[in-house]
């Protein structure tokens, strides 16, 4: 397993399992415009997870990115624990939401200059739908902040649930160092000060306060999840699981 290969799979795996989670959305959205627009993203997520789970599988020679995608139980998934949490009520998927979309938005924007040409493209490709992403979090975490008192405190709750997923975004391993250093991935931990920034400003518009940085898991990166993805892989691989290579 080459590190180009983990590297890209890493990044498909978060994009998978938000894109899930999104789905999950359809038709419980709080208003019907809203219900489109989460539904929407979901779709934006499984396309650019898409594309790079279609890098993948040429790096790798043996495997679809049908097999990437339903073929591998959580311990083979490397997805970020913050994409995996409960969706809860809509405050607390605003503000899961918001944190990635954050760290998305830095992240793609340095990839699209990665060395690899793929890398880039997809980045590129998928920085169009990650602004958008970015903008529609950020306004419902500031209207729900600066509404009434009962969205304020439903916004403020999701941001203290989600908070410890946050600190393993800014992580660095050996695969991520050697992928830097080649001049292909991203320097995680270079993205913190702006993420920081980003945060707080949105926070402070919204009048709700930052969570201390206390306890951070970790562990996404190396196949260690929390209890969620294993629901969310049961429910999402039940079909391929049950009839393996059916064809429509």
């Amino acid at each position: 397993m080459s590190d180009l290969f983990t590297y890209t799979l890493r990044i498909a795996d978060s994009s998978l399992i938000l894109g899930q989670r999104m789905s999950m959305w359809c038709s419980k959205g709080p208003t019907l415009e809203e219900d489109i627009a989460l539904s929407n993203i979901g779709l934006d997520m499984f396309g650019q997870a898409n594309g790079f789970y279609e890098y993948a599988a040429q790096l790798d020679g043996t495997k679809s990115a049908d097999d990437l995608a339903f073929n591998r139980n959580e311990r083979e998934f490397f997805n970020h624990q913050l994409v995996e949490q409960e969706n809860g009520h809509f405050g607390i998927t605003v503000a899961r939401n918001f944190l990635h979309d954050v760290f998305n938005f830095l992240f793609y924007t340095q990839l699209a200059n990665s060395k690899d040409e793929t890398l880039a493209a997809l980045a590129t490709k998928s920085l169009k739908e990650v602004k958008y992403h970015l903008k529609h979090s950020s306004n419902w975490l500031i209207r729900l902040g600066d509404g009434t008192d009962k969205s304020k405190r439903k916004i403020q709750e999701g941001i203290n649930t989600m908070w410890q997923f946050t600190g393993e975004l800014f992580e660095m391993d050996e695969i991520d160092k050697q992928i830097l250093n080649a001049g292909i991935g991203v320097d995680n931990t270079a993205l913190k000060k702006d993420w920081d920034s980003l945060v707080n400003k949105t926070l402070s518009k919204a009048k709700i306060n930052r969570p201390k940085d206390a306890y951070m898991a970790t562990g996404g990166k190396k196949g260690l999840h929390t209890e969620h993805l294993g629901f969310i892989l049961a429910e999402m691989q039940y079909l391929q699981r049950a009839y393996p290579d059916a064809k429509w």
